[in-house]
């Protein structure tokens, strides 16, 4: 009996300290924002940002691109003018169709952390990343943006 308590006492204080968010909903993708944290829309790139404004979660989508997909990973080192190889990036069949890239890189010169994932079909790409200052890329700033990040779903 004290392990059933125990085990709803846990569960419920885990619910209550949980970060509500609402949903960004566009026509292709939808994510949720954290309660507190703002979004823009310009251009059709969106951001995602807490109001200390420390970091960004940037999304965009790209329709009728003709980028191979042998062209990819070279695609996303070049986002960051990154010397990496090409293998630092992983990829995997994501759902829907769409194969997903994923990459981490740390700006030596910027401090900050950048966290990316491109999600890739025909002519369509999906491109989602998390950029926060060194300074902050801990404890519950780096949770939030995770939690957000993974949120990320493709509709299409």
């Amino acid at each position: 009996m004290k392990k059933i308590l125990w085990v709803s006492a846990f569960l419920s204080a885990s619910l209550f300290f949980a970060q509500k968010a609402k949903v960004y909903d566009s026509p292709g993708y939808s994510i949720n924002v954290p309660e507190g944290w703002r979004s823009t829309n310009d251009s059709d790139i969106v951001n995602i940002f807490p109001s200390s404004e420390i970091g960004a979660i940037t999304i965009s989508e790209y329709h009728d691109l003709n980028l191979p997909k042998a062209e990819m990973k070279k695609f996303i080192l070049d986002l960051y003018k990154s010397r990496d190889q090409e293998s630092k990036i992983k990829e995997s069949n994501g759902r829907k169709g769409y194969t997903e890239y994923s990459y981490e890189y740390f700006d030596e010169k910027e401090k900050l952390f950048w966290v990316t994932r491109a999600f890739h079909k025909d002519k369509n790409l999906y491109l989602v990343s998390i950029n926060c200052g060194q300074k902050f890329w801990n404890g519950n700033y780096m949770s939030l943006f995770n939690e957000t990040f993974n949120s990320f779903k493709i509709k299409k």
